[in-house]
């Protein structure tokens, strides 16, 4: 908890921006929405900036890698009156997993001998993982088959480089960042569920939940990277 005693005005306006958008997807209020959403990303990049100065090479990757995150949110905004935007959304996403994974392979680079029992494990429940979802998925997907299996792929890799960092950073770092990955892939999945498969209750409040708590704790945790050999 210390850590976010340290950022406790910014942990703040983020869960006002939290509250409001999840009641905005609770009321369904369009405008709210509209306000709000894009500035989930926007709040965490700004922090992030400020905070880091963007000075190597990680902290360059993962602000690019927000930045179309918030793009992804804005063009997402509009899917119900442009059905295509929901193709300009993903692929926005998957250069941000892109770019998040990037980031995280730096950290993996830094000490790639270390941990191999858990990288294993990783690369194990990843693959099997995903290859599941996705076939679970597919028959519901319609011409989607091809653009979701790619960003499945990826969004894997994303999950999978964020174990990969343990040992090579300081504990609170690994730990925010796996959870957020993980926060991550299950929005992800959620919303793959509810849009392909069968939508539910309260499923924007949920994806939207476990999505900004998912980018929280990644920029979080980015912040307070430490790299435990040399600096990238």
């Amino acid at each position: 908890m210390g850590v976010f005693r340290k950022y406790r005005i910014f942990s703040i306006l983020f869960l006002l921006i939290f509250i409001l958008e999840l009641i905005a997807e609770f009321q369904q209020l369009n405008t709210l929405r509209l306000i709000v959403k894009p500035c989930i990303v926007l709040s965490l990049a700004v922090f992030f900036c400020i905070r880091t100065k963007l000075r190597g090479r990680f902290h360059k990757r993962l602000f690019t890698g927000l930045i179309f995150a918030w793009f992804g949110d804005i063009l997402l905004l509009f899917v119900d009156g442009h059905p295509d935007y929901f193709m300009y959304g993903l692929f926005s996403f998957l250069l941000g997993h892109l770019f998040y994974t990037r980031a995280f392979y730096l950290d993996f680079r830094s000490a790639q001998e270390l941990d191999k029992k858990n990288a294993r494990i990783a690369i194990g429940f990843c693959s099997i993982s995903s290859i599941a979802f996705y076939f679970y998925l597919r028959p519901h997907l319609g011409s989607l088959k091809l653009p979701v299996m790619i960003y499945t792929f990826v969004i894997s890799m994303m999950l999978m480089m964020s174990v990969f960092r343990n040992l090579r950073v300081n504990k609170e770092s690994f730990t925010l960042v796996f959870a957020g990955a993980i926060l991550f892939v299950l929005s992800d999945s959620l919303l793959a569920y509810n849009k392909f498969v069968s939508s539910f209750s309260l499923a924007g409040v949920c994806i939207m939940a476990a999505y900004m708590l998912a980018q929280y704790l990644i920029v979080i945790g980015a912040a307070e990277r430490r790299l435990l050999s040399q600096e990238l």
